[in-house]
């Protein structure tokens, strides 16, 4: 990690990229954007430690973050991917001496903006639109959250894989026509740890729908949805 001008981001607002912010004024994300401090990660590196202070409202301002915990076995669990505009640390707002219950690393070179408690704490007091926003986003991970226990529930490999593929076309997607064309963030690795599937299971399902025609690979990086409809038929 080092910090970093983020002139750009300067520039363009960064705050404005993040949906809690959206409503306010472009005075008010000025005023935000002055109080931000600059972080730069090179893929691999760990944003924050599960067990450490939380201290800060961290904002993706560009780039891709895994959010994970250890099991009881010793292994990676991926519990949330994220991505531009989303943001974590949120509980250390509402709360005290928080700490993190994740580990966060970069999956790609990331640029973090981060927001320390007291001021955040100031800008919800002049703005008190933006906690509703946060217990909104916080809802929705929850819920989640809820059906990523209820995929990892089913012993349906294709039930988990196909929930996954969905996933990322909702975070990473771009629509072509009638396909959706998917970057994908993670490697097989990491994406069998993150439905509790092996590696070969995650290759064989992925093979599977190629051939009937429902996605098709290009490489290990690139997706392409060729049937949404029939992904859905699985869930």
């Amino acid at each position: 990690m080092k910090t970093c001008n983020c002139i750009s981001c300067k520039t363009k607002l960064c705050a404005s990229k993040v949906p809690i912010f959206s409503a306010l004024s472009k005075e008010d994300i000025v005023k935000i954007v002055s109080k931000i401090h600059h972080y730069e990660y090179k893929k691999g590196e760990p944003i924050c430690l599960e067990g450490e202070l939380s201290d800060s409202l961290i904002i993706i301002n560009n780039g891709k973050v895994k959010l994970t915990k250890i099991t009881k076995e010793g292994k990676e669990q991926i519990i949330r991917l994220l991505t531009t505009g989303d943001f974590l640390g949120e509980f250390s707002i509402f709360s005290d001496n928080e700490t993190y219950n994740f580990s966060a690393y970069a999956l790609s070179p990331v640029n973090i903006c981060s927001l320390n408690k007291e001021d955040m704490n100031l800008i919800l007091m002049e703005n008190p639109e933006i906690s509703i926003k946060i217990l909104k986003e916080v809802s929705q991970r929850l819920m989640q959250t809820e059906n990523l226990a209820q995929n990892l529930a089913t012993n349906d490999a294709e039930i988990r894989v196909a929930n996954l593929i969905l996933e990322l076309s909702e975070k990473y997607g771009k629509v072509n026509g009638n396909r959706i064309e998917i970057k994908l963030p993670i490697s097989r690795e990491d994406m069998a740890n993150y439905i509790g599937v092996t590696r070969e299971t995650i290759s064989r399902k992925l093979n599977k729908f190629q051939e009937l025609g429902i996605i098709t690979l290009i490489g290990n990086k690139t997706l392409i949805i060729l049937d949404k409809e029939a992904l859905m038929d699985y869930i």
